[in-house]
């Protein structure tokens, strides 16, 4: 770029003296005025075209560090999306991790709303039951349920257990054992989100087992308690048809 400047310096002082001689020497001769005007039209448009050139090179330097911000930028963009893999992959890991331990140790934890011990093995037994009951296989769940509520009555899954073994042995024509397990839901845990649905269960099993007027006390008692709610509903419903 510096010996640019110093050639275009050259050529402009060039062309400047070459038309100060024509204006100097104009009446020395028109074939002397003719050359040196030839002269001068060389030099200028040999600046330009000096000054052409050099502008497309620095506009071809422009585009290349362009291109190369443009590849910089991806580099980084690439880099910032691996450090996010990698800690997303190192957050799933770890959590993996203390699933797995929760497996070999006892863990203070809060199934919706109550908080209790959970014992290894104690979810996996809550899941193989809740999965047989949704799978159909109702006999089965209720047996999972039944066990676990015997090996472990003071898990913050009992009430869960308790709501689905009424569940299930409702849906087993066990009318009996369903009225029994969701009884002793609403009595240990009155305040639980799952007692309006267990109590809809509740008044299903005793019409079912006969029981009318039991079942209109329920379906009252629900629509009382828990008004704009869908076990209301269903127990406004369930009111209508029993006669």
């Amino acid at each position: 770029m510096k010996m640019f400047l110093t050639s275009a310096k050259q050529t402009l002082s060039r062309a400047f003296c070459l038309s100060t001689a024509v204006f100097c020497l104009g009446t020395s001769g028109n074939a002397w005025a003719l050359f040196s005007d030839d002269e001068a039209r060389k030099a200028i448009l040999d600046l330009r075209k000096s000054l052409a050139t050099t502008q497309l090179e620095l506009q071809g330097q422009i585009e290349k560090l362009k291109a190369d911000n443009a590849e910089l930028r991806g580099k980084i963009e690439g880099l910032e999306k691996q450090s996010e893999d990698i800690n997303s992959s190192q957050k799933t890991y770890y959590q993996d991790l203390d699933n797995r331990l929760g497996n070999f140790e006892p863990r203070t934890v809060t199934i919706e709303g109550v908080s209790g011990t959970v014992q290894p093995g104690e979810k996996k037994a809550y899941d193989d039951a809740l999965n047989a009951f949704q799978a159909g296989s109702l006999k089965k769940a209720d047996e999972g349920f039944s066990a676990f509520a015997a090996k472990y009555p003071k898990s913050p899954y009992l009430p869960l257990v308790l709501y689905w073994s009424g569940n299930s042995k409702y849906a087993n024509k066990d009318y009996a054992g369903a009225i029994s397990q969701l009884q002793n839901l609403i009595k240990k845990y009155p305040n639980h989100a799952r007692v309006p649905a267990a109590m809809v269960t509740l008044g299903n099993s005793q019409l079912e087992s006969g029981n009318k007027a039991a079942a209109k006390k329920t379906f009252n008692e629900i629509v009382a308690k828990y008004p704009d709610t869908d076990a209301a509903k269903d127990a406004q419903q369930l009111l209508a048809a029993t006669k």
